[in-house]
């Protein structure tokens, strides 16, 4: 799940009008500067490697100048022709959807029977599911695999991966997350999908043979970062981002750690701070 912000704090972002274009960077600290490129294709689903820089825009209008090999967007609001166009441009691309939450703003809200619906995740207009209830999930998180290989999309982003750690209104287990969480990423590599696992970051070492990559939020802030390693050690890319810290306060350890880090707002606009 992305971690909780309170729904007032995020208005206040959004009336704030702290997007990309307005807020200052933080200082970048130098680097390599050799091109990075996406993973070069392959038989079979894409497998990012450790270091890939990328870009995470899930509102706003979409910006597909931004200098990084992999973006990662929402996957009901775009289109084909624009999966094409960042195609074109060398791009692999990820189709960000929620597994683990109900929105009731997608246009299959009303497929969710309300005996799945839990308690609200944070996030206005979401709620948690049940995880358990395979039979009524699963054809529903099909169709929308279904959508993002439709649109062309190389990979999954599935949101909302840890509900048995938070209060979602049912009994949920460990068993029952690992149970959910590998069916999920069954259902991208039956599409040829890439898939990464959403934080749930104590099920990493139990996991992390299912999922081609990581992305994480706040590990830095929550120092959980080290826990993370075993993606790279794998030879799979963590794609990770912070939000309250400056990237001086990370960077250093990404670097390290062999991870693709930046800074994003929470709104997850077009501005970014890399490292």
């Amino acid at each position: 799940m992305r971690r909780a912000l309170p729904l007032l704090a995020a208005a206040l972002l959004l009336l704030a009008g702290c997007t990309g274009q307005d807020r200052p960077p933080d200082p970048k600290p130098s680097k390599p500067q050799q091109p990075q490129q996406p993973s070069p294709p392959s038989k079979g689903r894409w497998r990012p490697t450790p270091g890939l820089e990328w870009q995470w825009q899930l509102s706003g209008r979409l910006d597909p100048g931004v200098d990084a090999p992999v973006y990662d967007i929402d996957g009901f609001n775009h289109s084909a022709s624009e999966v094409a166009d960042l195609h074109r441009r060398g791009r692999k691309v990820i189709c960000y959807l929620s597994t683990g939450a109900w929105e009731d703003f997608r246009p299959d809200a009303g497929k969710f029977p309300k005996a799945v619906l839990g308690r609200g995740n944070g996030w206005e207009g979401e709620r948690w599911l049940d995880i358990r209830r395979t039979d009524v999930l699963e054809p529903l998180m099909a169709e929308r695999f279904d959508m993002c290989r439709a649109k062309g999309f190389d990979a999954v982003e599935p949101d909302n991966m840890d509900g048995y750690a938070n209060r979602t209104g049912f009994p949920l287990t460990a068993a029952d997350q690992l149970r959910y969480n590998r069916l999920i990423a069954r259902l991208a590599h039956d599409r040829g999908l890439a898939v990464g696992l959403k934080n749930d970051v104590d099920q990493i070492p139990q996991l992390v043979g299912d999922f081609d990559f990581a992305v994480n939020e706040q590990c830095a802030e929550h120092d959980e970062c080290e826990r993370l390693t075993p993606f790279v050690r794998a030879g799979k890319a963590v794609f990770h981002v912070e939000y309250e810290l400056g990237t001086g306060d990370f960077c250093e350890q990404s670097r390290r750690l062999k991870l693709s880090s930046m800074r994003k707002e929470y709104e997850l606009g077009v501005w970014r701070a890399t490292c």
